[in-house]
């Protein structure tokens, strides 16, 4: 069994929570919560330090561990290997809004030939996490002109009506094929490389995109790809505008503004949605399954 321990900081520990919150358990002592996913359990205590054990632990604890830290594991061997196609074509997917309690889940798979790389290099392409909005905004345009690819938008009504059949992961690994499958499509093949930021391990993922008419093969999967291969910044960047576009349309629609994540913050604004339009409407703007629905409640 694999045990990984990392100090987080609190606004660490609320994106794992709403990430993975439809896994919980009863905590042991001392804990915030305990999370219970398959291969790997999650334990965030009091102190901040959070325990990942499992088969699958480095899966989970990646996305909050230094890149550094990443590259120092034995874990991480064999992909240096790999990487060799990010100077060459290839293609990567990535999300974004699966933390966010309001908005939508925005999918992309993006392909970059070679011709493209120098220029997206003077573009500072990059995991829109680390990039600001106001410069996704700019620079995803120039992207979506040059460069092939699918994006996907899942509203939240249509989020909570798929999740009632479907977890997180599962709605994440359709997304993700079905954005490589209209890419595929789109350029008459896939590059002889093509990415997914992984986010579950890869027999999971197949497993969760049994009973799809077309399941894209032959993907490789890794934490952290964003930082690696420009395909997955691209497809990171596309995403990103798409969340931001969707989101600005949200707030128009309900005349209100909404906080981003799903911390306490949150809690206050969808309570002040429920008390302005109504708790059927809800579903329209929040991902009800977060345990942000049960603290909006208590608000109210």
């Amino acid at each position: 069994m694999n045990t990984i321990t990392l100090l987080l900081t609190s606004s660490q520990i609320e994106r794992l929570y709403a990430a993975w919150s439809e896994f919980e358990v009863k905590a042991p002592a001392y804990a915030r919560y305990q999370l219970k996913l398959e291969n790997c359990t999650i334990t965030a205590y009091q102190s901040n330090k959070v325990v990942f054990q499992g088969k699958d632990a480095m899966i989970y604890a990646a996305p909050f561990q230094t890149e550094d830290r990443l590259e120092n594991t034995n874990l991480s061997q064999g992909k240096s290997d790999f990487r060799r196609f990010a100077k060459q074509t290839h293609a990567g997917s990535d999300e974004v809004g699966t933390g966010d309690y309001f908005g939508s889940v925005c999918v992309c798979a993006c392909a970059v030939e070679q011709q493209d790389l120098a220029w997206l290099q003077e573009l500072k392409v990059n995991d829109s996490k680390q990039i600001n909005d106001e410069v996704i905004l700019q620079t995803a345009p120039l992207l979506m002109e040059r460069l092939a690819y699918s994006l996907l938008i899942l509203p939240p009504v249509k989020y909570n009506q798929i999740h009632s059949q479907c977890n997180m992961n599962q709605i994440k690994a359709i997304l993700h094929n079905q954005a490589y499958g209209h890419l595929k499509r789109k350029r008459g093949s896939l590059p002889q490389a093509a990415i997914v930021d992984q986010f579950t391990p890869e027999a999971s993922y197949y497993r969760y995109c049994q009973g799809q008419k077309e399941v894209v093969r032959g993907l490789h999967f890794e934490t952290k790809a964003e930082s690696h291969y420009p395909a997955v910044a691209c497809a990171s960047m596309i995403a990103r505008c798409a969340f931001l576009k969707a989101w600005d349309a949200m707030e128009k629609q309900w005349d209100m503004s909404f906080s981003k994540g799903a911390g306490s913050v949150v809690d206050q604004d969808g309570a002040a949605f429920v008390k302005k339009h109504g708790e059927q409407h809800l579903k329209e703007v929040a991902k009800l399954h977060f345990k942000n629905t049960e603290k909006v409640a208590d608000l109210l």
